[in-house]
């Protein structure tokens, strides 16, 4: 379920409680959101100058996201630690990487008290395109975050290494590219089945492109967030509506029916084989 609304206003929904809360906020880097994204540049080229998205933001909200706001919705929603060890909620926070320091911090003062730090390695750098740089970024950073008990963690016994490996979605038919900050939908899908089990609730404050109400679904969570920029919210709920129809033929006939009747592909280019 995609709310198009602020977070803040999560009362007026009756939204049930969550397992994972989990977000990519807003970095409050202002007009520098593309300094590591090749839109800076005309056509990617840095040889052809600068684009009309240099020094701009990604949205309004890229310079003045309210931590605190965020973390009071986020522990008013997370659901209790229950007495059973290896039950407890928790939080995934995708951040900037001075902002992990301001989160670890403020989240104490809604008892929100451990944390882990978390890597997300990629194969791939834009900042390459930057002349001047010879280490360039090829990571990005979060934290997981809970209340006391560590939370419930589904790896197979195994350990869950701190460094995870980005795995990109594959650019076909019905991916949709929909917001400049967008997050794997594979990624998600990944830390989603790691928190969390089949049936439990996910909620996303701030959804962007709905690729976090995408991958709950995929692998039969629920899910509800919440996107207040109309533009973002409208090709969200239809790429999510989209998605959902396939899901439930695959589901219902065991091939992607609908899809198929309107000549639409599935999003995994391994789930067309029939």
């Amino acid at each position: 379920m995609l709310i198009n609304d602020h977070f803040q206003n999560y009362k007026s929904y009756q939204i049930p409680k969550a397992q994972l809360v989990i977000a990519d906020i807003p970095y409050n880097i202002g007009k520098n959101a593309y300094g590591s994204n090749p839109a800076w540049y005309l056509g990617g080229d840095n040889k052809k100058g600068e684009s009309k998205l240099a020094r701009t933001e990604f949205f309004s909200t890229d310079k003045d996201f309210r931590i605190t706001e965020f973390l009071h919705f986020c522990s008013k929603m997370m659901r209790k630690e229950p007495k059973k060890k290896g039950a407890s909620p928790a939080m995934i926070v995708f951040c900037e990487f001075e902002q992990q320091f301001e989160i670890i911090q403020k989240a104490k003062d809604y008892g929100i008290n451990g944390y882990i730090n978390l890597v997300f390695r990629k194969n791939f750098s834009a900042q390459v395109l930057k002349a001047n740089m010879r280490i360039v970024g090829n990571a990005e950073y979060g934290l997981v975050l809970y209340r006391n008990k560590l939370p419930k963690f589904n790896n197979n016994g195994k350990m869950v290494y701190n460094v995870i490996d980005v795995e990109r979605d594959k650019k076909n038919r019905l991916y949709e590219k929909i917001h400049p900050t967008q997050k794997s939908v594979k990624l998600l899908e990944k830390l989603i089945q790691i928190f969390t089990d089949p049936g439990e609730i996910v909620i996303d404050p701030v959804a962007g492109s709905g690729s976090t109400l995408i991958a709950a679904n995929n692998v039969g969570r629920k899910a509800y967030g919440f996107e207040f920029k109309k533009n973002f919210y409208t090709k969200a709920k239809e790429w999510i509506d989209k998605n959902e129809h396939f899901q439930a033929d695959i589901k219902n006939y065991g091939f992607p029916k609908t899809l198929m009747e309107k000549q639409q592909p599935c999003l995994f280019d391994a789930q067309l084989t029939i």
